[in-house]
């Protein structure tokens, strides 16, 4: 089985991937770590994050081993993913790898933008989760404040709205609801509600009796 959950930044999408790939026992991939692992690799390298062959290289090398660098979390990485995600090129080097990694038995998790829309249009699960930009950037200034970033957190909605419009503009791969997914809201849901909701619309979507 793969479940595809797509949705904006600070939606609360990564950490119900891994919870719900925890509770069944499936592979989990954040792709967004693959594209802030292309923009890092452009960037030591010295060159520009649009620079076509410089990108395009970096996510044909890439190192999946790579993607537990703890840099890989901080807002510089995910402006960095966001342009380089931008260049069709590089969704084509990566787009191999994160189907490999949906098929593997048992199931997979996989969550990021384009998910339901391009990666796995075929997966059996489609989640769309999303939350105001104003709860979700409250969220993220609340993760800075815990690593001591001290970020505005007027400043991070404005990120939040930027990366929101990049995301969604962009002309190959758009971030966008695949017809045939299921939208979870999380603004007003704790972790704990966000996993019960969507353990409750994978089982409707499959056919179980609700949790």
């Amino acid at each position: 089985m793969i479940i595809a959950i797509d949705g904006p930044a600070a939606s609360g999408k990564g950490t119900l991937a891994k919870r719900l790939a925890e509770h069944l026992g499936f592979h989990c991939l954040d792709t967004g770590l693959l594209y802030r692992a292309v923009g890092r690799d452009v960037a030591k390298r010295g060159f520009r994050l649009d620079d076509t062959w410089a990108a395009v290289g970096a996510a044909r090398g890439l190192d999946p081993r790579s993607l537990d660098d703890p840099g890989l979390r901080g807002t510089a990485a995910g402006d960095a993913a966001s342009i380089v995600a931008r260049i069709p090129e590089v969704r084509a080097a990566l787009l191999a790898y994160q189907r490999d990694f949906a098929r593997q038995p048992p199931g997979a998790v996989l969550d990021g933008r384009d998910i339901g829309t391009v990666v796995c249009p075929e997966a059996e699960v489609k989640i769309f989760v999303t939350a105001t930009p104003e709860v979700r950037a409250r969220r993220r200034f609340a993760e800075f404040e815990a690593l001591g970033l001290g970020l505005a957190y007027e400043t991070v909605l404005q990120d939040i709205l930027v990366r929101d419009a990049r995301d969604a503009g962009r002309p190959n791969a758009p971030m966008v609801v695949a017809p045939d997914a299921m939208l979870l809201d999380t603004s007003n849901l704790s972790i704990e509600a966000a996993f019960d909701a969507a353990v409750g619309l994978i089982k409707r979507k499959i056919g179980q009796p609700g949790r």
